[in-house]
């Protein structure tokens, strides 16, 4: 791992102050599953569609994300785990006609229908950061932390992720005094929700009411000036708009703003491939939104309003670095944290420190006067080959320390936790899977072995339909 850093005292304004005991961010990165593989699904992802029907490393794609995880802990981030959702996903199969035993529906599937076993197959469920959109206590009318589990209905093998990310989050997060679940929104087109990959909570501190950026690409009801005209618009206004109320936020908090469809035609499918933001500042490239001003604007005048003081807005000029360049490099899908010592720290993928204008970048961002004191550089290539960036594998969940306590504790990770797991991994996971392999009978049953003994490992419970369902086997 290649670090640039500069020595920063820690600020106080960058601090956490008490608010029913201290509010931190957390960071639930998704476990990637054994069996994942590169089937190229999601129409607009241009890195999916590069690497499409190539061998993958679950092996290597696991270890990358756990070494991630231990990254931040070691920087004195507080780190979650999200375990993997099984598949293949045997229960959509049979749903679509399929029977018989599960070896015999996967060779049916296989020979009559091989896109919708690719579907079943996916990993996707890996980046949590599209698994559900939070808000903190803070934020909220009920003063709880408020799930809304991501519908993902542009794509067939994402929407059927979201009725067990219901569930993993109810086993993780399940005390009913602090957090509340709602359902995944109406499963329509109008109201397609990607999840937090569209959402940015400002604040100044953590335990202080923040300001939530719900960015969308399109509107689904009236007239409709601009849209895309290559790759679909995943995230729609009303969506966005239905969680901010689900969530029971007031307006002055909530900002609606458009993605710019030229960019989403380049391969920005969801706003946190264009901007990343942490507290106070954001992150963002200049063709980010539709109307970049007015959002700038707005963002501004909101935290002003809520703070007395002005956010720290960073921007990107497409001759500094061009759209082409921040979607292979995923510069803006780097994770932004806050560290102990109240400064903060980037974490980029490897293509970021291979690229010339965004390894440029980031060495000017460190040597600034800016909050973003350190780039942490972290290989995760099989993760990046299918779409996604640091931030992509992890869900945030800003919680004080009352709420802390009502976490599952096995979903937390522990120097002990990381060497079990990647003990766990090296056992069980394949090296590699060609296409090929996806009709193999012996990965659905190694992929059971695997993920039954992590729910021992995390004491999670019964979260998999293999686990409870007498039809699966």
């Amino acid at each position: 791992m290649m670090t640039a850093s500069k020595e920063t005292p820690s600020s106080a304004e960058g601090s956490q102050v008490p608010d029913r005991g201290i509010a931190t961010e957390i960071n639930f990165d998704g476990l990637v599953g054994p069996t994942h593989n590169y089937a190229g699904l999601a129409y607009g992802n241009v890195a999916a569609a590069t690497h499409a029907l190539t061998v993958s490393n679950p092996r290597s794609a696991v270890l990358e994300g756990l070494n991630k995880m231990k990254l931040l802990l070691d920087l004195g981030v507080t780190q979650g785990i999200i375990p993997p959702q099984e598949r293949p996903h045997t229960r959509v199969l049979r749903e679509l006609g399929f029977r018989g035993s599960d070896v015999r529906i996967i060779e049916q599937a296989a020979r009559e229908a091989p896109h919708i076993l690719a579907a079943c197959y996916s990993a996707s469920a890996m980046w949590t950061a599209n698994a559900a959109t939070v808000s903190p206590s803070a934020d909220t009318e009920d003063g709880k932390v408020h799930f809304t589990p991501a519908n993902l209905v542009s794509f067939f093998h994402r929407a059927i992720e979201s009725q067990a990310t219901a569930r993993i989050l109810k086993a993780i997060f399940r005390d009913e005094s602090v957090f509340v679940h709602h359902d995944p929104l109406p499963r329509a087109a109008q109201f397609s929700d990607e999840g937090a990959a569209n959402h940015t909570r400002f604040c100044q501190r953590y335990g202080e009411p923040g300001v939530e950026l719900f960015v969308y690409g399109k509107k689904a009801f009236g007239e409709w000036d601009r849209e895309p005209k290559v790759f679909p618009a995943r995230q729609t206004l009303e969506a966005s708009a239905a969680i901010a109320r689900l969530h029971g936020l007031t307006r002055s908090q909530v900002i609606l703003a458009q993605q710019n469809p030229d960019v989403i035609d380049a391969g920005v499918f969801h706003n946190d491939v264009i901007s990343v933001g942490n507290q106070q500042v954001l992150l963002y490239h200049s063709l980010a939104f539709a109307d970049p001003r007015a959002v700038i604007d707005e963002i501004r005048r909101c935290f002003s309003a809520s703070y007395g003081t002005e956010p720290i807005l960073i921007e990107v000029t497409a001759d500094r670095i061009t759209v082409v360049d921040a979607v292979s490099s995923y510069l803006f899908n780097s994770q932004l944290v806050t560290l102990p010592d109240g400064t903060m720290c980037l974490i980029a993928p490897q293509e970021c420190a291979e690229n010339v204008s965004t390894s440029s970048f980031l060495e000017d961002l460190v040597a600034g006067d800016g909050p973003i004191t350190q780039v942490k550089i972290v290989d995760i290539r099989q993760s990046m080959k299918n779409g996604g960036g640091p931030a992509c594998l992890r869900l945030r969940v800003v919680l004080n320390e009352r709420e802390r306590n009502k976490v599952h504790k096995g979903a937390y990770l522990t120097d002990r936790v990381y060497t079990t797991l990647r003990n766990w991994a090296e056992r069980n996971y394949r090296e590699e899977i060609h296409p090929s392999d996806l009709v193999d009978p012996l990965l659905i049953e190694e992929s059971r072995r695997a993920l039954d003994e992590l729910t021992a490992i995390l004491g999670i419970g019964s979260i998999y339909d293999f686990q409870t369902d007498a039809s699966c086997g």
